[in-house]
Protein backbone atom coordinates (compact mmCIF):
# COMPACT_ATOMS: atom_id res chain seq x y z
CA UNK A 1 0.00 0.00 0.00
CA UNK A 2 1.28 3.45 -0.89
CA UNK A 3 0.61 6.59 1.11
CA UNK A 4 -2.00 7.64 -1.46
CA UNK A 5 -3.72 4.27 -1.12
CA UNK A 6 -4.24 5.05 2.59
CA UNK A 7 -6.65 7.82 1.60
CA UNK A 8 -8.90 5.41 -0.32
CA UNK A 9 -12.29 4.34 1.03
CA UNK A 10 -13.03 1.51 -1.38
CA UNK A 11 -15.67 -0.83 0.02
CA UNK A 12 -16.62 1.63 2.78
CA UNK A 13 -19.98 3.27 3.46
CA UNK A 14 -20.33 6.83 4.73
CA UNK A 15 -23.15 9.00 6.08
CA UNK A 16 -23.00 12.78 5.69
CA UNK A 17 -25.55 15.14 7.22
CA UNK A 18 -26.48 18.60 5.91
CA UNK A 19 -25.13 17.40 2.58
CA UNK A 20 -27.22 19.38 0.09
CA UNK A 21 -24.59 22.08 -0.47
CA UNK A 22 -21.51 23.76 0.99
CA UNK A 23 -19.21 21.69 3.19
CA UNK A 24 -21.62 18.75 3.34
CA UNK A 25 -21.98 18.42 -0.42
CA UNK A 26 -18.24 18.81 -1.01
CA UNK A 27 -17.56 16.16 1.63
CA UNK A 28 -20.04 13.64 0.24
CA UNK A 29 -18.54 14.00 -3.24
CA UNK A 30 -14.97 13.76 -1.91
CA UNK A 31 -15.75 10.54 -0.04
CA UNK A 32 -17.34 9.10 -3.18
CA UNK A 33 -14.30 10.11 -5.24
CA UNK A 34 -12.20 8.20 -2.70
CA UNK A 35 -14.30 5.07 -3.27
CA UNK A 36 -17.04 5.17 -0.63
CA UNK A 37 -20.74 4.62 -1.11
CA UNK A 38 -22.47 7.57 0.54
CA UNK A 39 -25.80 8.22 2.25
CA UNK A 40 -26.69 11.91 2.40
CA UNK A 41 -29.26 13.71 4.54
CA UNK A 42 -30.77 17.20 4.21
CA UNK A 43 -34.14 18.91 3.96
CA UNK A 44 -33.68 20.32 0.44
CA UNK A 45 -34.72 17.52 -1.90
CA UNK A 46 -33.70 19.14 -5.20
CA UNK A 47 -30.21 20.08 -4.00
CA UNK A 48 -29.68 16.74 -2.30
CA UNK A 49 -30.69 14.83 -5.42
CA UNK A 50 -27.98 16.71 -7.31
CA UNK A 51 -25.41 15.55 -4.76
CA UNK A 52 -26.70 12.00 -5.09
CA UNK A 53 -26.25 12.26 -8.85
CA UNK A 54 -22.65 13.41 -8.40
CA UNK A 55 -21.96 10.44 -6.14
CA UNK A 56 -23.31 8.08 -8.78
CA UNK A 57 -21.28 9.83 -11.47
CA UNK A 58 -18.21 8.90 -9.42
CA UNK A 59 -19.27 5.26 -9.83
CA UNK A 60 -20.54 4.84 -6.27
CA UNK A 61 -23.93 4.04 -4.77
CA UNK A 62 -25.95 6.76 -3.07
CA UNK A 63 -28.81 6.90 -0.59
CA UNK A 64 -30.63 10.23 -0.72
CA UNK A 65 -32.61 10.69 2.49
CA UNK A 66 -34.78 13.78 2.88
CA UNK A 67 -35.51 14.94 6.39
CA UNK A 68 -34.73 17.12 9.40
CA UNK A 69 -31.57 16.10 11.27
CA UNK A 70 -33.18 17.14 14.58
CA UNK A 71 -35.88 14.48 14.12
CA UNK A 72 -34.70 11.29 15.86
CA UNK A 73 -37.01 9.19 13.71
CA UNK A 74 -35.36 10.56 10.57
CA UNK A 75 -31.93 9.62 11.93
CA UNK A 76 -33.13 6.10 12.77
CA UNK A 77 -34.53 5.70 9.27
CA UNK A 78 -31.29 7.03 7.77
CA UNK A 79 -29.16 4.44 9.54
CA UNK A 80 -31.62 1.65 8.67
CA UNK A 81 -31.74 2.65 4.98
CA UNK A 82 -27.97 2.97 4.79
CA UNK A 83 -27.51 -0.45 6.37
CA UNK A 84 -30.14 -2.15 4.22
CA UNK A 85 -29.26 -0.51 0.90
CA UNK A 86 -25.50 -0.03 1.20
CA UNK A 87 -24.57 -2.87 3.56
CA UNK A 88 -23.55 -1.06 6.74
CA UNK A 89 -21.84 2.06 8.05
CA UNK A 90 -18.11 2.76 8.32
CA UNK A 91 -17.92 6.56 8.40
CA UNK A 92 -20.23 9.16 9.95
CA UNK A 93 -19.75 12.86 9.20
CA UNK A 94 -21.84 15.00 11.54
CA UNK A 95 -21.85 18.17 9.48
CA UNK A 96 -25.19 19.70 10.48
CA UNK A 97 -24.98 22.71 12.76
CA UNK A 98 -25.35 26.44 13.25
CA UNK A 99 -27.41 28.85 15.32
CA UNK A 100 -28.40 32.48 15.63
CA UNK A 101 -25.57 34.40 17.31
CA UNK A 102 -26.58 35.95 20.60
CA UNK A 103 -24.54 38.01 23.08
CA UNK A 104 -24.78 37.20 26.78
CA UNK A 105 -27.38 39.80 27.73
CA UNK A 106 -29.70 38.75 24.89
CA UNK A 107 -29.30 34.99 25.35
CA UNK A 108 -32.08 32.91 26.88
CA UNK A 109 -32.40 29.24 27.75
CA UNK A 110 -34.39 28.55 24.61
CA UNK A 111 -31.50 29.78 22.45
CA UNK A 112 -29.13 27.35 24.16
CA UNK A 113 -31.62 24.52 23.92
CA UNK A 114 -31.99 25.01 20.17
CA UNK A 115 -28.24 25.44 19.62
CA UNK A 116 -27.36 22.31 21.61
CA UNK A 117 -30.08 20.32 19.87
CA UNK A 118 -28.79 21.26 16.42
CA UNK A 119 -25.04 21.23 17.05
CA UNK A 120 -24.48 18.63 19.75
CA UNK A 121 -27.43 16.31 20.28
CA UNK A 122 -27.94 15.53 16.60
CA UNK A 123 -24.29 14.46 16.34
CA UNK A 124 -24.67 12.34 19.47
CA UNK A 125 -27.88 10.68 18.36
CA UNK A 126 -26.72 9.78 14.86
CA UNK A 127 -23.45 8.45 16.26
CA UNK A 128 -25.31 6.46 18.93
CA UNK A 129 -27.46 4.84 16.28
CA UNK A 130 -24.58 4.17 13.89
CA UNK A 131 -21.95 2.83 16.29
CA UNK A 132 -23.47 -0.65 16.75
CA UNK A 133 -23.62 -1.01 12.95
CA UNK A 134 -20.04 0.22 12.64
CA UNK A 135 -18.86 -2.30 15.25
CA UNK A 136 -20.48 -5.12 13.29
CA UNK A 137 -18.18 -4.19 10.39
CA UNK A 138 -15.13 -4.02 12.65
CA UNK A 139 -15.00 -0.31 13.44
CA UNK A 140 -14.82 2.98 11.63
CA UNK A 141 -14.47 6.72 11.92
CA UNK A 142 -16.72 9.54 13.13
CA UNK A 143 -15.92 13.11 12.10
CA UNK A 144 -17.74 15.99 13.75
CA UNK A 145 -17.76 19.37 12.02
CA UNK A 146 -17.30 21.91 14.80
CA UNK A 147 -16.02 25.49 14.47
CA UNK A 148 -13.21 27.81 15.47
CA UNK A 149 -15.96 29.64 17.35
CA UNK A 150 -15.71 26.84 19.90
CA UNK A 151 -12.12 27.74 20.82
CA UNK A 152 -11.95 31.51 20.25
CA UNK A 153 -13.44 34.27 22.38
CA UNK A 154 -15.73 36.43 20.25
CA UNK A 155 -18.33 38.95 21.27
CA UNK A 156 -21.81 38.26 19.98
CA UNK A 157 -21.26 34.52 19.48
CA UNK A 158 -21.99 33.49 23.06
CA UNK A 159 -24.58 30.80 22.29
CA UNK A 160 -23.03 29.39 19.12
CA UNK A 161 -19.50 29.35 20.50
CA UNK A 162 -20.60 27.58 23.66
CA UNK A 163 -22.47 24.91 21.67
CA UNK A 164 -19.47 24.27 19.41
CA UNK A 165 -17.19 24.08 22.45
CA UNK A 166 -19.46 21.37 23.80
CA UNK A 167 -19.19 19.51 20.50
CA UNK A 168 -15.41 19.75 20.72
CA UNK A 169 -15.40 18.19 24.18
CA UNK A 170 -17.96 15.55 23.20
CA UNK A 171 -15.61 14.57 20.36
CA UNK A 172 -12.81 13.91 22.85
CA UNK A 173 -15.09 12.01 25.22
CA UNK A 174 -16.44 9.86 22.39
CA UNK A 175 -12.90 9.10 21.26
CA UNK A 176 -12.01 7.90 24.74
CA UNK A 177 -15.09 5.70 25.01
CA UNK A 178 -15.13 4.23 21.50
CA UNK A 179 -11.43 3.52 20.92
CA UNK A 180 -9.72 1.45 19.69
CA UNK A 181 -12.28 0.26 17.15
CA UNK A 182 -13.91 3.58 16.31
CA UNK A 183 -11.93 6.79 15.94
CA UNK A 184 -13.60 10.14 16.63
CA UNK A 185 -12.20 13.48 15.56
CA UNK A 186 -13.46 16.95 14.67
CA UNK A 187 -12.68 19.48 11.98
CA UNK A 188 -12.89 23.13 13.04
CA UNK A 189 -13.51 25.32 9.98
CA UNK A 190 -12.72 28.99 9.96
CA UNK A 191 -14.29 31.38 7.46
CA UNK A 192 -15.44 29.17 4.57
CA UNK A 193 -16.91 30.62 1.38
CA UNK A 194 -20.22 28.78 1.51
CA UNK A 195 -23.31 30.29 -0.08
CA UNK A 196 -24.29 31.65 3.33
CA UNK A 197 -20.98 33.46 3.90
CA UNK A 198 -20.93 34.79 0.35
CA UNK A 199 -24.45 36.17 0.79
CA UNK A 200 -23.47 37.78 4.09
CA UNK A 201 -20.36 39.40 2.65
CA UNK A 202 -22.31 40.66 -0.36
CA UNK A 203 -24.45 42.67 2.08
CA UNK A 204 -21.42 44.25 3.75
CA UNK A 205 -19.07 47.03 2.76
CA UNK A 206 -16.03 45.86 0.76
CA UNK A 207 -13.71 46.61 3.68
CA UNK A 208 -15.30 43.77 5.68
CA UNK A 209 -13.80 41.17 3.34
CA UNK A 210 -10.52 43.12 3.30
CA UNK A 211 -10.53 43.05 7.11
CA UNK A 212 -11.01 39.26 7.09
CA UNK A 213 -8.12 38.71 4.69
CA UNK A 214 -5.87 41.03 6.66
CA UNK A 215 -6.39 38.88 9.77
CA UNK A 216 -5.79 35.64 7.82
CA UNK A 217 -2.13 34.82 7.07
CA UNK A 218 -3.18 32.70 4.08
CA UNK A 219 -4.85 35.85 2.68
CA UNK A 220 -8.00 34.09 1.57
CA UNK A 221 -11.13 32.53 3.02
CA UNK A 222 -11.46 28.79 2.84
CA UNK A 223 -13.47 26.81 0.32
CA UNK A 224 -15.75 23.83 1.07
CA UNK A 225 -13.20 21.54 -0.61
CA UNK A 226 -10.60 22.61 1.98
CA UNK A 227 -12.79 21.16 4.71
CA UNK A 228 -13.79 18.12 2.64
CA UNK A 229 -10.11 17.21 2.21
CA UNK A 230 -9.54 17.40 5.97
CA UNK A 231 -12.60 15.24 6.61
CA UNK A 232 -11.42 12.69 4.05
CA UNK A 233 -8.10 12.43 5.89
CA UNK A 234 -9.81 11.81 9.24
CA UNK A 235 -12.27 9.34 7.68
CA UNK A 236 -9.63 7.30 5.89
CA UNK A 237 -6.94 4.82 7.00
CA UNK A 238 -4.41 7.64 6.47
CA UNK A 239 -5.34 8.84 9.98
CA UNK A 240 -5.51 5.38 11.57
CA UNK A 241 -3.45 6.55 14.59
CA UNK A 242 -5.41 9.77 15.08
CA UNK A 243 -8.36 10.03 17.47
CA UNK A 244 -9.74 12.60 19.88
CA UNK A 245 -8.22 15.47 17.90
CA UNK A 246 -9.60 18.86 16.86
CA UNK A 247 -8.18 19.77 13.45
CA UNK A 248 -8.25 23.52 12.86
CA UNK A 249 -8.69 24.42 9.18
CA UNK A 250 -8.80 28.21 9.22
CA UNK A 251 -5.80 29.64 7.37
CA UNK A 252 -4.33 30.55 10.80
CA UNK A 253 -6.87 33.38 11.04
CA UNK A 254 -6.89 35.49 14.17
CA UNK A 255 -10.10 36.02 16.16
CA UNK A 256 -12.34 38.92 15.20
CA UNK A 257 -12.73 38.22 11.49
CA UNK A 258 -16.23 39.69 11.42
CA UNK A 259 -16.43 43.27 12.75
CA UNK A 260 -19.09 43.63 15.41
CA UNK A 261 -20.97 46.43 17.08
CA UNK A 262 -21.35 44.91 20.53
CA UNK A 263 -20.30 47.75 22.88
CA UNK A 264 -18.56 47.49 26.22
CA UNK A 265 -21.00 47.20 29.11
Amino acid sequence: MTVLDAFRLDGKVAIVTAASRGIGAATAIALADAGADVAVLARSESDLEKVGARIREAGRRAVVHIGDVTDDTVLQQLVERTTNELGGVDVVVNNAGGSVSKPFLEAKKIHFQKAFEFNVLTAFELSRLAVPVMLERGGGSIVNVASMAGVHMARGAFVYGTAKAALNQMTKQMAAELSPRIRVNAVLPGAIETDALKWFLDQQAPDVREHMLELTPMRRNGEPDDIAAAILYLASPASSFVTGKLLEVDGAARPGLIPHDWPDL
